[in-house]
């Protein structure tokens, strides 16, 4: 690697809470360079731009006037595209965390953005760059399992309540209002990495499991979890899985027309980190064995890639913006991936709310397509009320209103989290 002897990009993190993650990564290794913080949380903003000895900021716009290449997008989940459009207008280079769009007219707009500036924007999603999905990518990629006709991702994560309470403080956090089907990235986007195909059409169903809500979580409205089925564009179907259903998962599995493989299952964050690939006898290749079980490596940088967050992918999201940037092309995660599978999680809960209906997924690359979602702010967020009448509920319960006693708890956890508001 020869980054140390390029100039670095230097970029602002808006976000200090995951966004810590991003400014530890910015550093030699990855050619980058933290210059500017920018959080509403001014106490805390000030304090983290004081331990790494850079520009701290509470107004967006203020911290777009400072004097850096590129922003990284790690605030709410579901504000990423307005700040993404202003950083791309003011001619900085955007890397936008899991979720490029909170509703389909975001999504035009940010395509329509990242056109006009012709700057590079790359959604950092870290799961593809796990080093068992870069190896089914790579192995995809030798035709051994042949074209994908199934394939299913998994990102099921619940916590106890004392943590999650600790990152969703306050009643209208976006975490207690987030439908089941749009925190979906982690489960999609490895498989569209690993087989190269696009979503072209969605439905799905929630689980209404308000038991687990009220146990286990505190002032949460949303369900714990939904299935979703995606067509692609190759004809395959995609399941996808999540969201925080008791049994902990992080799997995924491609059935090709010569084969199938999958991360082997097993206890903690990213199971065994083992690949399976198996074939039938009819299908096996000169000298492929019909199973083998193996623990892979990353192609490159393994040792930086440890050191990561997220399995690796925290290091290689970083390191491929640095390169987009770099050579003037686009990454893979673009833009209209990354508006595709957050429009997934839109689309999805549009269908769940239906009772499975399917719906067409945009072209998002033609203007022709995308153009008759440009007004729907369809949104579930309570920010987001004002935007369109008829707004969704966030649980296929409808309001799902928290109990008192519930609610009660709640309070009493964000309190002890430094939280003062309701």
């Amino acid at each position: 690697m020869q980054r140390k002897q390029q100039t670095p990009i230097r970029v602002g993190v808006i976000g200090v809470g995951r966004g810590e993650s991003f400014a530890n990564g910015a550093n030699d290794l990855t050619g980058m360079k933290l210059v500017a913080l920018c959080d509403q949380w001014k106490e805390r903003v000030e304090r983290s731009a004081k331990n790494y000895g850079v520009t701290a900021y509470t107004d967006f716009d203020k911290f777009l006037e400072h004097d850096m290449d590129a922003v990284i997008l790690a605030n709410y989940f579901h504000e990423h595209a307005p700040f993404a459009i202003k950083a791309l207008e003011a001619g900085k280079h955007v890397m936008s965390e899991c979720s490029s769009n909170a509703t389909l007219a975001e999504g035009v707009a940010l395509c329509r953005a990242v056109e006009k500036s012709k700057k590079i924007y790359m959604l950092a999603e870290n799961y593809p760059y796990t080093k068992f999905n870069m190896e089914m990518r790579r192995l995809y990629g030798t035709g051994e399992i042949g074209r994908v006709m199934f394939a299913e991702g998994e990102y099921n994560h619940p916590m106890d309540i004392e943590s999650n309470a600790s990152i969703s403080l306050g009643e209208k956090h976006w975490r207690n209002w987030i439908p089941s089907t749009y925190y979906c990235t982690h489960a999609l986007a490895p498989l569209m990495m690993i087989t190269d195909t696009m979503p072209i059409s969605v439905n799905a169903h929630a689980i209404a499991g308000r038991d687990v809500t009220e146990a286990d979580y505190a002032g949460k409205r949303n369900d714990p979890g939904s299935c979703i089925l995606c067509r692609m564009d190759n004809g395959a179907v995609f399941h996808i899985f999540g969201l925080w259903c008791p049994g902990h998962s992080n799997w995924y599995r491609v059935h090709g027309t010569k084969g199938a493989m999958e991360v082997v299952r097993g206890h903690g964050y990213f199971g065994t980190e083992q690949v399976r690939v198996w074939h039938e006898e009819w299908h096996r290749g000169k000298g492929v064995p019909s199973e083998r079980v193996y623990v892979p490596d990353w192609p490159e940088h393994g040792d930086l890639a440890s050191r990561a967050g997220h399995g690796g992918g925290d290091f290689w999201t970083n390191f491929e913006f640095v390169n987009a940037i770099r050579t003037g092309k686009q990454p893979y995660l673009d833009v209209y991936r990354g508006v595709a599978m957050s429009s997934v999680g839109i689309l999805a809960w549009k269908s769940a709310l239906q009772n499975g209906a399917p719906f067409e997924m945009p072209d998002w690359k033609k203007e022709s397509s995308r153009k008759k979602w440009e007004n729907d702010q369809w949104s579930p967020f309570p920010s987001h009320a004002n935007r369109q009448p008829n707004q969704p509920p966030p649980s296929i319960l409808g309001m799902n209103e928290p109990s008192a006693a519930n609610m009660a708890r709640a309070r009493k956890l964000w309190k002890k989290h430094g939280y003062k508001g309701k």
